[in-house]
């Protein structure tokens, strides 16, 4: 089959284009035809070797998939010629690919592959810190960074759509645009203003009382001076490069809190929590409630290419892999 691999790990020049054989599934995996493999910022870490468990070279990247069952397991519901997306761990950007069936979801004719492929990685994190996680209720104000990124763009509908107040941080005018259009009542421009006074002077010194981020370092900061009194902030990535950390004495006197979210390891300890997301998140989508922005559309020999949009910051939404 043909597929992108990991020659050793690297910049995105390390992404080639080969000839291997498909996956076997295990006994408890689906196979799937890929029609499309969506591309994450986690697929770049793992390219570097800077992920968690980072598999060895040589491996083919690509966490989430959609496409169409091609084997399942008798046991399982689902079946040949299902129409499904799955988290796949590794081996995405692929013809074939295997999941486990648990992370495996049947999807509806009504939504594109495309579309599909943000379902199992940024349409569940970005449902999981607004809610499983975040507790978000109508009345919160929520601050959510990166606001027309991938997880960013699917977060701000979900929020708008749960009524809460939404504000969102983005670089560009255009970014900016596109956020306050999927529902956010106000942008930030980062890259010039002071994240926290900006908050902090549109909500009277109240402050939000839920932050999404997966940025760290200086919007992690942000964030804790911008957190009202019994806030919590969502930490689930640190796109920036830089950790993000919080001296205790400044949560607890404020009633405060950090939570940690990471989707495979969530995923490993609580799965009934995080999956339990998947039915409101393919009701939202199918029903037009909330849209995923397809970025642009490449094929597996441009992967390079949209690695290196994704690290550049020079995309919307998600960026799409078609085999």
């Amino acid at each position: 089959m043909r597929a992108v691999e990991v020659s050793e790990y690297g910049d995105s020049d390390v992404l080639t284009v080969t000839d291997r054989d498909a996956p076997t599934p295990s006994a408890d995996e689906v196979a799937i035809d890929v029609a499309a493999a969506g591309v994450n910022f986690a697929d770049i870490e793992q390219r570097r070797g800077a992920y968690p468990d980072s598999p060895s070279p040589p491996f083919v990247p690509g966490l989430a998939v959609a496409g169409t069952v091609t084997a399942a397991p008798e046991a399982s519901d689902l079946a040949v010629g299902d129409r499904v997306a799955a988290l796949s761990s590794t081996g995405g950007y692929a013809a074939v690919a295997t999941a486990p069936v648990d992370r495996t979801f049947r999807i509806p004719n009504s939504i594109p592959w495309a579309d599909a492929t943000a379902l199992p990685v940024q349409g569940l994190t970005a449902h999981n810190v607004l809610h499983e996680w975040g507790e978000l209720s109508a009345d919160d104000r929520v601050l959510i960074h990166a606001g027309a990124g991938g997880v960013g763009s699917l977060a701000v509908q979900l929020a708008a759509t749960a009524g809460a107040t939404v504000f969102a941080t983005a670089s560009t005018a255009a970014k900016r645009e596109l956020a306050r259009d999927l529902g956010a009542d106000h942008t930030i421009d980062y890259t010039d203003t002071d994240v926290a006074d900006a908050v902090n002077e549109r909500t009277d010194d109240r402050g939000v009382d839920l932050v999404v981020d997966g940025v760290g370092g200086d919007a992690f900061a942000a964030s804790v001076d911008a957190l009202a009194p019994v806030g919590r902030i969502v930490s689930f990535g640190m796109a920036s490069g830089s950790v993000p950390t919080v001296a205790t004495p400044r949560l607890f006197f404020a009633n405060q809190s950090v939570r940690g979210y990471h989707l495979e390891h969530a995923i490993e300890h609580v799965p009934e929590r995080v999956l339990g997301a998947v039915p409101s998140l393919l009701d939202h989508i199918a029903t037009g409630q909330v849209d995923v922005v397809v970025d642009r559309t490449l094929a597996l020999a441009d992967a390079g290419q949209a690695h290196d949009a994704l690290a550049d910051r020079e995309t919307v939404g998600t960026v799409v892999l078609e085999p």
